[in-house]
């Protein structure tokens, strides 16, 4: 059956192949990120539509779903594909600001609760939906970005998927979340890898039973599966895609 989605952070790779898994899946698909050229490119390579946001700004996010509803409709599906580093790199906690801080928690958890919180009432009235974040498996362990922020940030994550699914399973909405093990998709994880350096690299290859990196499509694959008519009664679940770490 085809429904209306909402893909957010697709600018990046893993919320491009969602928005792209989805669509070939026959969904009516809509994405989102921060206005800006980067956003107009992915939209236009996707042939999407796009509705620019700033995910972090409640306002912001309350305009997009006012003017999803007066054009296709409100999503039925959303998938949270926002978030990242910000930028950041690892730094002695004592180095870190206040403002470091908070932009990666706005990035990572503000914009997920936004999220959820501007849908519930379209869901609701539906008696259907499907929410999907994606955590990481810096959201279950020690982050191997050795950033304060993003490992709290992605903990906290997990712990709003699961309070939402117990709040709105009732209701006939799923949450669920993708937790995400190395997946070169970004110019930040690229920079990351690389700072690994070949020895580095090797001993997290070694950690990873399949012996490789993840890819965008992995992801993609489990999302579609959270958003699927067959998973109506998987909620509350944390599904790590991570090719096995030991």
């Amino acid at each position: 059956m085809s429904r209306r989605a909402l893909v957010t952070g697709v600018v990046g790779g893993i919320g491009a192949a969602i928005a792209r898994r989805l669509a070939g899946a026959g969904h009516s698909v809509a994405v989102t990120d921060l206005p800006g050229e980067a956003l107009e490119a992915r939209a236009a390579e996707l042939g999407l539509l796009a509705y620019p946001c700033d995910l972090g700004d409640p306002a912001s996010v309350a305009g997009m779903f006012d003017r999803a509803a007066s054009g296709a409709g409100a999503p039925e599906i959303v998938v949270s594909a926002a978030g990242g580093v910000c930028g950041q790199t690892g730094r002695p906690v004592e180095e870190v600001s206040d403002e470091d801080w908070r932009a990666i928690f706005a990035a990572n958890v503000d914009s997920a609760f936004h999220l959820a919180r501007g849908v519930a009432p379209s869901m609701k009235a539906a008696g259907w939906g499907r929410i999907v974040t994606i955590s990481s498996g810096a959201g279950l362990r020690p982050s191997l970005t050795r950033i304060q922020a993003y490992c709290a940030a992605k903990h906290a994550l997990v712990g709003l998927t699961k309070q939402l699914a117990l709040e709105l399973g009732p209701t006939g909405i799923t949450v669920n979340s993708v937790a995400p093990g190395f997946v070169l998709s970004n110019p930040s994880t690229e920079r990351q890898w690389e700072s690994y350096g070949p020895e580095g690299q090797k001993a997290l290859m070694e950690r990873i039973h399949t012996r490789r990196l993840g890819r965008p499509e992995d992801i993609a694959a489990a999302a579609a599966f959270f958003v699927s008519e067959e998973a109506e009664w998987v909620t509350g679940q944390i599904l790590s895609v991570d090719g096995g770490v030991a």
